[in-house]
């Protein structure tokens, strides 16, 4: 099976860049559903925020929203509006999640399955939903007339101490021994080295003058210090932002999560509370040091934006009558009835065929690849390698319709993230998307 549909490249040159900034707010009201429970009590609060660029053609949009994920339709939805909101069409949208597992959950489809099964507003809300989209097509459109001409584009990196870590500690057979998660007191864990982890932080600026107008970061964990309870925050990847925020007065800061479906903070996170502030100083401090290492260089001649719609090789937990029995089961534990409802939905894209877009924004020698789903950190370390001369960024978390990927061998290794519940891909996926990659960095 061939499951390549065609690329788009549209090569231009940006003669007059400009770059518009917009973020509105997406915080739920207590009692509306998060992602495993309602929210009992806002500790920070939750946002939508990014940029458009536009003077490359028709506007690019790059929005980053505090979600566990927004996925399947649901993530057509915010970008067909948002495209609409930009005067743009919806395959230069790129939504991304950073998958707070203290924020809110989105699926259209999973959640009109849910409603017509008596479980409406236990796993999705879509008046909240649609209450932050529609605070955020009203920011993106008034950020138009505000727009600031970009004279030069800012790159910077630098490590991040003592937060990354691989999730995955594999036996001396060659299986998972250990999932390391979010959080971990296991010794064993705690002890065994950080593992395959992207260590560096990436930081993307567009200026005007001497003047920085945005700040884009990008880097690689599963956010989470503690979760679950309905305590709703932006986790320590959003404080740290806002941390950076505070230090850079006036300038918007849009915060991306790279490829971490296997990566998180358990070596160096008991989930105890008092970690956050720890976990969030220490991705501050990366922040700061990447934008300290900023080297600026003049607008690029060509700004493109590249899109290669994938057909994703899908799997599912169950058969359709399964899972639709599950669903109609009103015996069956809830947690059973909403996977069921997540898997049905993807399965109904499988069996329609339709396309998850791949994308990548070029400026000169500096690529961004716009991913989806909780890619594993290894589709990031490989684009790198594709251009080593480059500087490739990444954002993964953009349609989180098919779960965790993997890669090929890490289906024969066993563990959770590529058990049938978690990912609802084939081993086959990594050809897909290291094929989709090369095109899009050629």
């Amino acid at each position: 099976m061939i499951f390549r549909l065609f690329c788009l490249a549209l090569p231009l040159v940006a003669a007059d860049l400009r770059v518009a900034t917009f973020q509105a707010d997406g915080t739920p009201g207590v009692g509306e559903a998060v992602a495993y429970v309602a929210a009992r009590s806002i500790e920070d609060p939750l946002s939508a925020r990014g940029v458009v660029l536009l003077g490359a053609g028709k506007p690019i949009v790059l929005c980053a929203v505090d979600y566990i994920g927004i996925g399947n339709d649901g993530n057509d939805v915010w970008r067909e509006r948002l495209a609409a909101a930009a005067g743009t069409t919806a395959d230069r949208v790129a939504v991304h999640t950073l998958h707070q597992h203290d924020a809110p959950r989105y699926d259209r489809t999973a959640a009109l399955l849910l409603k017509n099964a008596g479980l409406d507003g236990r796993v999705f809300s879509e008046e909240m939903t649609m209450r932050g989209l529609e605070a955020t097509v009203a920011a993106v459109r008034a950020s138009l007339g505000k727009a600031q001409k970009v004279t030069a584009i800012g790159h910077g990196k630098a490590k991040v101490e003592k937060v990354a870590s691989n999730r995955r500690i594999l036996g001396e057979d060659g299986k998972v021994k250990i999932g390391r998660m979010s959080a971990s007191r296991n010794p064993e864990a705690i002890v065994a080295p950080e593992g395959t982890i992207d260590p560096y932080l990436q930081v993307l600026s567009f200026w005007n003058g001497e003047k920085p107008v945005a700040v884009l970061t990008y880097y690689a964990t599963h956010p989470q210090s503690y979760y679950g309870k309905g305590d709703v925050t932006a986790e320590y990847v959003g404080l740290a932002r806002a941390q950076r925020e505070r230090e850079l007065p006036g300038v918007p800061h849009i915060h991306f999560n790279g490829a971490s479906g296997n990566v998180a903070a358990g070596k160096y996170n008991d989930g105890a509370p008092a970690n956050r502030p720890v976990l969030t100083g220490r991705l501050a401090a990366g922040m700061k040091a990447a934008w300290e290492n900023t080297k600026r260089a003049p607008v690029p001649k060509e700004v493109e934006w590249r899109e290669e719609p994938v057909l994703l090789p899908g799997r599912t937990m169950a058969s359709r009558a399964e899972l639709e029995k599950t669903l109609a089961d009103a015996g069956a534990k809830f947690e059973s009835r909403r996977s069921a409802a997540i898997q049905l939905s993807w399965l109904q894209r499988v069996e329609a065929r339709k396309a998850i877009g791949l994308a990548c924004l070029r400026l000169g020698n500096l690529y961004v690849l716009h991913m989806p789903g909780e890619l594993f950190v290894e589709y990031q370390l490989a684009a790198q390698k594709m251009r080593p001369e480059s500087m490739v960024l990444m954002a993964a978390y953009g349609d989180y319709g098919p779960g965790y990927i993997g890669t090929a061998v890490a289906y024969g290794q066993g563990g959770y993230e590529v058990g049938p519940g978690a990912s609802k891909v084939t081993p086959d996926v990594e050809e897909v998307l290291m094929s989709g990659m090369r095109r899009l960095l050629r």
